[in-house]
């Protein structure tokens, strides 16, 4: 899918010939497979492997093709934001210590790319969501230029008609809408291809829906998102809802999403998925079309398909059927796109494992799986794994209720363990790589389950800014460490730790935990409200959420002052508050907002973006980020202080 065979402007004409050419293609892939010219016998591995860049305050860095130009590597490509690479793995025999030989590749184009990066005072960072991530971050000014990205959301905005809606429920709840498809570029994976033979390919696509929701369970690492505590693996119902490109028509319709687990056993062929697609999903990238596939294999060459393969493309299940050439020769994989980007190389490589182990060694274990388990069950084992990691519970074999961690501990472990002697893999990268999720498995320590209880370790006094900004400063050091996430110290404020950083804009530590007010609400409920909560003011809005007036302490105390607080008195809160206050937004520097406050004598700041209240800053919450900036200065003031005195003892 180079960005140079995109189409960006396409007519009718230009429609009507690629569904031509992609129902060609498809019927030049039934007759390869019927006619055995695909290859069979030969079980391959291979892993993309997504990431982030940051820059020195571990925020977003828009930087990718200046990096990709530095690296150089074909290996290496662009991903749908600035901020995001991928990098393509050699793919391997699976055989000996191909394994060993994934992570020492996958080493060396993280180390080339980590070389690029901090010559552009950056870095790359391996988590399936960005702590640092916000959404003022997934404009389209940071889409990365390339072709297929600006048609990509050229063509599901179109269909959708509209923004996206967004709302996922975990422990906090998040609800929002966006207008663009860069809310895709928060999520990073790290995604295991498994090659297959035609005749098998059915059986083993089961098997993968099947055991992706306890491989999920063990590798969950993306629980944030903005501040907000949701799925273990967020990311499942982000992607899904980022590229919903749905109508409300469809969505009446309850037509499936583009990204999706699927709705049922695959019966016979990789084909009936093509025709699902193509039957459900409008093209939304077209490319031009190759030369007639049927001539090409009369000339006995192998096509490429590119049509089909764009089609694929843009349709994205959790395990994806897809079809490549290599060398000339034909193949068949499934691509599983569920597991997350990080904590470790290691870490991710132990999925990897884990997930082949099980593909080679369950059809011969338990034979057709779509006799002995519902899709049903399968689907919603794959969505509890999301939500829950290891604390999910299962429906398996014959209607067996289990948790995640017993099905993997008592069954699941020693049955990949099996599969991969079987398959000749070298028994070191078997130990090596499965104690590391059996080891995470029994601590409970998941990548998602460590992000979280960090941030509850951390002050909560201190801004979510300045205790993202730590959990993204530890996962940094902890993946240069190589240590698997399950060895783990849960993350500290470090005392040198930059917070300035975390006070640029108001937006970054804003209250947005509001208690709020309507312009005919009493008096008395404004009073209780500042009493109850200890806060002296409270913006008032309509029922639009639209600000409209701020309460004040003063303004309370005055009412007072006046007298007008007899019995019986129905004041209502439109009386007494302060109309179209001062106000800013959340992205307004800090000391801009300071200044404000200063010159019109005021001690509070509405911030409102879109129209909408978001948050509020007082002069309270300045004093305490003065205070904490002090401390830090002063420490280092007495830490310097202190070297230089040792340096004077030491040299007299």
């Amino acid at each position: 899918m180079g960005e140079h065979n995109v189409e960006q402007q396409f007519d009718e004409k230009k429609s009507q010939a690629f569904m031509k050419a992609l129902l060609e293609d498809l019927r030049a892939l039934e007759f390869m497979i019927e006619t055995d010219r695909l290859e069979t016998g030969v079980t391959r591995i291979g892993a993309e492997q997504e990431m982030f860049l940051v820059d020195r305050n571990l925020r977003p860095a828009p930087i990718s093709l200046e990096v990709l130009e530095r690296a150089k590597d074909p290996r290496l490509t662009t991903e749908i934001a600035r901020f995001n690479l991928e990098a393509n793995l050699s793919p391997l025999p699976l055989t000996g210590r191909c394994f060993s030989k994934m992570e020492q590749e996958l080493r060396e184009l993280l180390s080339l790319v980590r070389t690029s990066a901090e010559k552009l005072d950056a870095n790359v960072l391996l988590s399936g969501i960005l702590p640092t991530l916000k959404k003022s971050d997934l404009t389209l000014e940071n889409l990365a230029p390339i072709p297929r990205y600006f048609q990509l959301n050229r063509g599901v905005i179109g269909l959708r008609g509209g923004p996206f809606s967004i709302h996922i429920k975990g422990l906090d709840e998040l609800q929002i809408s966006h207008d663009n498809i860069m809310m895709e570029s928060c999520n990073t994976s790290f995604q295991v291809h498994f090659q297959t033979s035609p005749a098998e390919f059915a059986s083993t696509y089961n098997m993968a829906q099947a055991i992706t929701a306890p491989v999920l369970a063990a590798a969950v690492n993306s629980p944030l998102l903005f501040g907000h505590r949701l799925w273990q693996e967020t990311r499942v119902a982000l992607f899904q809802h980022s590229t919903d490109a749905r109508s409300r028509t469809q969505l009446a319709r309850s037509q499936p999403t583009r990204v999706s687990f699927g709705d049922q056993w695959l019966k016979h062929s990789v084909v009936e998925l093509f025709h699902d697609q193509i039957s459900r999903f409008r093209p939304i990238m077209i490319t031009q079309s190759d030369e007639d596939p049927f001539q090409v294999l009369a000339r006995g060459e192998t096509p490429l398909l590119s049509a089909l393969r764009m089609h694929n493309g843009t349709v994205w299940r959790w395990n994806r059927a897809c079809y490549g050439v290599a060398d000339g020769i034909a193949h068949l994989r499934i691509e599983n796109r569920a597991l997350p980007s990080g904590p470790t190389v290691q870490d991710e490589l132990a999925n990897a494992v884990f997930f082949v182990g099980l593909m080679v060694a369950l059809p011969q274990e338990y034979g057709e799986i779509a006799k002995r388990l519902s899709f049903d069950d399968a689907k919603e084992n794959f969505f509890a794994a999301a939500r829950h990691g290891l604390n999910a519970q299962f429906r398996w074999l014959d209607g067996k209720s289990l948790s995640a961690t017993s099905l993997i501990l008592n069954d699941l472990l020693s049955l990949a363990r099996a599969g991969l002697r079987e398959s000749n893999v070298d028994s070191n990268d078997i130990d090596k790589y499965l104690a590391v999720v059996e080891e995470r498995v029994r601590s409970g320590q998941t990548g998602a389950q460590w992000l979280l209880n960090s941030l509850a370790s951390l002050n909560q006094d201190e801004p979510f800014d300045m205790r993202a900004r730590t959990l993204t400063s530890t996962i940094l050091e902890r993946q240069k460490e190589n240590k698997p996430v399950h060895e783990w110290k849960l993350a500290e404020a470090g005392e040198l730790a930059d917070w300035s950083q975390s006070y640029q804009t108001v937006g970054q530590f804003m209250a947005t935990d509001l208690f709020t007010l309507r312009p005919d609400d009493l008096v008395d409920l404004a009073a209780s409200l500042m009493d109850w909560r200890h806060i002296r003011h409270v913006p008032v809005e309509d029922e639009g959420g639209h600000l409209v007036g701020l309460v004040t302490h003063r303004g309370l105390l005055r009412l007072l002052s006046r007298g007008s607080n007899a019995r019986g008195a129905s004041l209502t809160v439109r009386e007494i508050m302060k109309p179209n206050p001062t106000c800013v937004s959340s992205t307004t520097p800090t000391l801009e907002a300071i200044e404000i406050m200063r010159r019109s004598r005021i001690g509070c700041l509405p911030v409102v973006d879109d129209d909408q209240l978001v948050g509020i800053v007082t002069s309270y919450d300045f004093l305490t980020a003065t205070a904490s900036l002090f401390k830090q200065h002063l420490n280092a003031s007495v830490r310097s202080s202190d070297k230089d005195k040792e340096a004077q003892a030491a040299s007299a």
